[in-house]
């Protein structure tokens, strides 16, 4: 394998096509491309973290006059370079020397490998953005393993042994981008939405056999689960595997066909003839005893409460009545002083 350190034109190396944010873009604008566009696609991604990183990198480039860790180039048959690891570096300079034509933007450090095999590229961009430092969201892994495994067929085996990792969560990725693309891209375009990789989450978590065994035993499919997500009844990732307790419960299962799962979880708390007796009397002496109750709660109960493992659900109720409370009072204030 034909390895070199090259100091590369910025304007005769290709971007790398078959990254996943790039092909997503190329997929749902084909021939009109612009340097904007694909500049917004490698920008994306699942969160603001991946977001700050990127702006940490073209700030650090930006002082440094460069790059630290050269890209990775592959020298093709015909001559033409691509790109296989950097694409997002390769971006950042053509922004630069787009604003800043003077500066050292013309030409950037590569490691150039003389026309390298498919398999050996797989396993470069596998190591690198699987697995590696510079990794992708969840989303683009999941296209990227769906393009492997069920459109260039690569072998299962083969895959994993580039980026590690176990057979069935590799299934996990691909069976829940496939799931996206088959039941919520079809509903989010037909409300009029652009389709948003960051829900992969959801759809991730949806792979666990609980929750598609609920789904089933109460009469609801895949594409009741994609219309959720587009609705906002599955306002959280992290709560999607509180589904089957919500649907079992005939109060959370209504709230949440209402609202969405942040609310619903609230009702697997209380005891339903409880709540019935207790919406029978009045705010005032509801607020009397709840009161009294937070004034005398002991060391012990707080602490109980803090290592309870529904605290956090506990919590969320607290500080929702403490939300409420506060927007009652704020409201009676600003109609001003009481004359009567």
């Amino acid at each position: 394998m034909a390895v070199q350190y090259k100091l590369l034109p910025i304007n005769k190396i290709n971007l790398d096509i078959d990254n996943p944010r790039i092909k997503q873009y190329l997929e749902i604008y084909g021939d009109n491309v612009t340097s904007d566009g694909i500049a917004l696609a490698l920008s994306f991604s699942a969160g603001n973290d991946t977001r700050s990183s990127l702006d940490a990198l073209r700030e650090s480039i930006r002082v440094n006059k460069g790059i630290i860790q050269p890209i990775l180039v592959n020298k093709k048959i015909d001559g033409q370079y691509v790109v296989i690891e950097g694409n997002t570096r390769v971006q950042i300079y053509r922004e630069f020397s787009e604003k800043d034509p003077q500066g050292p933007w013309d030409k950037i450090i590569a490691i150039v490998y003389d026309n390298l095999p498919v398999s050996q590229i797989h396993a470069i961009r596998l190591q690198c953005h699987l697995v590696g430092a510079r990794d992708w969201d969840p989303y683009s892994k999941a296209k990227y393993l769906n393009q492997l495994s069920n459109i260039d067929h690569v072998p299962l085996s083969e895959i994993i042994s580039y980026c590690g990792g176990k057979r069935n969560e590799v299934h996990k990725l691909i069976d829940a981008y496939c799931d996206m693309r088959k039941y919520y891209e079809p509903i989010a375009i037909k409300a009029g939405e652009d389709p948003d990789p960051r829900e992969f989450s959801k759809f991730s978590e949806l792979q666990n056999i609980s929750i598609i065994n609920s789904l089933q035993l109460h009469k609801y499919t895949k594409e009741d689960f994609a219309k959720w997500v587009v609705r906002g009844n599955i306002d959280t990732a992290q709560n999607v595997r509180k589904l089957p307790q919500i649907l079992n419960n005939k109060m959370a299962h209504s709230e949440f066909l209402k609202t969405n799962i942040s609310e619903a979880i609230k009702y697997l708390h209380a005891d339903t003839n409880n709540l019935k007796k207790l919406e029978t009397e009045s705010m005032y002496d509801l607020a009397y005893i709840l009161s009294k109750k937070l004034r005398d709660i002991t060391l012990k109960e707080t602490k109980a409460l803090k290592w309870d493992d529904e605290y956090n659900e506990k919590k969320g109720i607290l500080e929702d009545l403490q939300y409420s409370l506060n927007e009652v009072l704020e409201s009676i204030d600003s109609l001003g002083e009481n004359n009567g």
